[in-house]
This record gives structure tokens, C-alpha cells and sequence, in this order.
């Protein structure tokens, strides 16, 4: 059992950890402030071939695996969660399913320009009644000759605003359940397709979360992805693989916020020495260090298990359950540690904090995470 990354994978890393000390940690906070979507950010992603890590070299991806991309998510979030949450969104659920379940003119329509990172995705599943029930859908697409119909609203989508293409589920046949569950690829130019708000947020404010409505919005029939129907099966293997993005952005946050709180306590003087030298500071950052690494064995387990094809439901809702509780805990401690300045918006602690909880909520809640571990685990 190897538990270093190989030389490509470092690679990559590196690349783009240089990248997000270069160019994202300056304006980490000022895009939080401005609530701002950093467009050029995304373009500088598409420059270094990362939008599109998981996705085919055919169609302008990079070939990697999920270890890579998971890598990368982790990089993006140990400098901006916001940052890191539009690229996960972009990568997992807005192109990698097109990779998985698109036709060949499907991918070089729809896929291509995400991979090559001109365009951005995002996913719509979330509806303002459905909460933790995904399934539970108002959203209907009905067929009307040569094209299908849509109707129905989208809460809490990602990247909705910003978005080149929105891959949407929809009912089809109320009558079949969860096979009763299709997915369509809807453009913002679509007539009926209008994004009616942009949330303000806890945290995570430079990422863009929107409602999103359909009003007889019509698709032409090469818009359904995959077979009518076959939208539930999807979303089941693509939350397998986005919550170890998740885990892994989460992994990010934990581990700028440890960075941040030992490089001040290294520095930070009280009594004649660093504070890094009391017990209750030096045992509270060990803690943190602790958390962040076994975030990241259980990420990278569920990465590379997946990435073996082998199915990862158990492995990735663990990662994601502990990745995000880490990193809530780790950013909480990390705020302590700096006192009165972690509480100031001059210190990255305070933006980790309210990134981190989204963690516990996004791509299914902690309690949710519990209820599909204890069903793998037969209780």
C-alpha cells in the first residue's frame, strides 16, 4: 500500500498550488467582499488544462483520474472555498455526467467547451421543497412532438448564473418513481430558462447560488441525456464521485485553516515566547493537524478505490462526512488560535469558518451521510 501520489499527480499539484499562491490568495478575501465571480480565475484554470481532469482526452479533457482532480479541488480550497466550490460544481456535476452518459455529439456540443474550460457548468437537482429528499421532484419535462417541455424550479444551484449549460432533472413519467427521473442539458439562452435569484450567502459568496425557474421551456429532443428515465441511476454515480470532491475541498479548508493558525502561533509572542509553546495552543493545533490528515486518507482512499472502478458508496460518504466536519472543526480551532484577529476579516480563519459549513450541508447533509452508511453497513 503506496501512500505517496506519483510523480504526474505531484505534478499537477504543484502546478497548481504555485498557481493559487500566486494568483487566488491575494484576492481570496476581496472577491468574498465584492461577492464576485472571478471569471478570469476560471479562464487561468482552462490555460493550465485542469477544468476538465476527469474527462476524456477525446473531447478536450485532461485524461486524469480522481485522485487528480481530487488533488486539485484541494488545492483550490486550501486558498478560496468559493473558488474551489464553482470548480468542483463545474467538473462533477456538470460535465463529468455528460462524459459518462452523452452521445458523441453530445460531447463535442456540450462537453468540449467545459474540458477545455470556455465554458461553465452546472447541475440542477435541489428544489425549494425537496431538501434532503432529491427524489422528491415537482419539475416535470413532458414530450411534445420533436421536443420536451419543461416546468418547474431549481434551488441552491451553483454556478446557475454563470453557467454556459445546466444539466437539469426532471419527471418524465410520474407514475415509474425514481425511474420516472430523466435528465436534460438546458442552456441559459433556452426561452422559458431565467434565473430568478442569487442568494446571499453564510459564506461562499464569490460562488454563485441561484433559483432557477422554468417556465415552458422548450428543449429540442437531443437535450435528454442518456435514456428517459435513467435520470435517478445518474445522479446516484454522480454523487459518488462529487462527494469526494466535496471531501476533498473540504480537505482544502481544513488544511489552510491549520496553516494559518500554526503560522501565527509560531509568531504571535505572549509572556516572553511563541504561543505555540502552550500546552492548550500547541495541543489544540495537533488536534487540527490530526483531523486534516485522516480527512485526507479517507478522501484519498474513496479517490483511488473509485478510480479502480470499484463502487465507492460507502468510501466517499465517509470521506465526505469526515472531510466536512474536519473542516468545520479545524477552521473553528483556527479562529481561536488567532483570538480577536481570527475574528477580523484580515485573517483567513474567520472566511474558512463560514466556508466549512456548507461542507455539512452541500451534496447531501451529515445526517444523510449517516443514513446511507448505516444502510451499506446493513443496519
Amino acid at each position: 500500500m503506496d501512500f505517496e501520489v506519483g510523480a504526474e499527480h505531484r505534478m499537477v499539484r504543484d502546478q497548481v498550488r504555485e498557481f493559487c499562491e500566486a494568483e487566488i490568495a491575494p484576492i481570496a478575501q476581496e472577491v468574498e467582499e465584492e461577492h464576485r465571480f472571478p471569471r478570469e480565475v476560471f479562464e487561468e484554470l482552462g490555460d493550465l488544462d485542469v477544468m476538465g481532469i476527469p474527462v476524456s482526452e477525446e473531447y478536450g479533457g485532461l485524461g486524469g483520474d480522481q485522485l487528480m482532480y481530487a488533488l486539485v479541488t484541494e488545492e483550490l480550497g486550501r486558498v478560496s472555498g468559493g473558488i474551489g466550490l464553482s470548480y468542483a460544481a463545474h467538473v462533477s456535476l456538470g460535465s463529468k455526467p455528460i462524459d459518462l452518459f452523452g452521445t458523441d455529439e453530445q460531447k463535442e456540443r456540450w462537453l468540449r467547451p467545459l474540458a477545455e474550460g470556455t465554458e461553465m457548468g452546472a447541475w440542477a437537482l435541489t428544489e425549494p421543497e425537496s431538501g434532503s429528499d432529491a427524489s422528491d421532484m415537482d419539475t416535470t419535462a413532458e414530450r411534445d412532438g420533436d421536443e420536451w417541455v419543461l416546468n418547474g424550479t431549481k434551488q441552491f444551484i451553483t454556478n446557475a448564473n454563470v453557467a454556459n449549460s445546466v444539466l437539469v432533472k426532471a419527471v418524465t413519467d410520474p407514475e415509474k418513481g425514481y425511474d420516472g427521473i430523466s435528465t436534460f442539458i438546458v442552456s441559459p439562452d433556452d426561452d422559458g430558462f431565467e434565473v430568478t435569484t442569487v442568494w446571499e450567502k453564510m459564506g461562499l459568496n464569490c460562488s454563485p447560488t441561484c433559483e432557477i425557474k422554468f417556465d415552458d421551456c422548450r428543449l429540442p429532443a437531443d437535450r435528454l441525456l442518456g435514456a428517459e428515465g435513467e435520470g435517478w441511476t445518474q445522479t446516484m454515480k454522480t454523487l459518488d464521485g462529487g462527494r469526494i470532491s466535496i471531501a476533498a475541498l473540504s480537505v482544502g479548508l481544513a488544511q489552510g485553516a491549520y496553516d494559518a493558525a500554526r503560522a501565527y502561533a509560531l509568531e504571535r509572542e505572549q509572556f516572553g515566547q511563541p504561543i505555540s509553546k502552550f500546552d492548550a495552543v500547541r495541543d489544540m493545533l495537533v488536534e487540527m493537524y490530526r483531523k486534516t490528515e485522516r480527512a485526507r486518507l479517507l478522501t484519498h482512499k474513496a479517490a483511488v478505490r473509485y478510480d479502480a472502478g470499484e463502487r465507492v458508496t460507502t468510501e466517499s460518504s465517509l470521506a465526505k462526512l469526515d472531510a466536512s466536519e474536519a473542516a468545520r472543526e479545524v477552521a473553528e480551532d483556527a479562529v481561536q488560535v488567532l483570538g480577536g484577529y481570527g475574528y477580523t476579516t484580515d485573517f483567513a480563519p474567520q472566511r474558512f469558518y463560514r466556508d466549512a459549513k456548507l461542507m455539512e450541508i452541500g451534496e447531501g447533509t451529515s445526517e444523510i451521510q449517516h443514513l446511507v452508511l448505516g444502510r451499506q453497513l446493513g443496519l
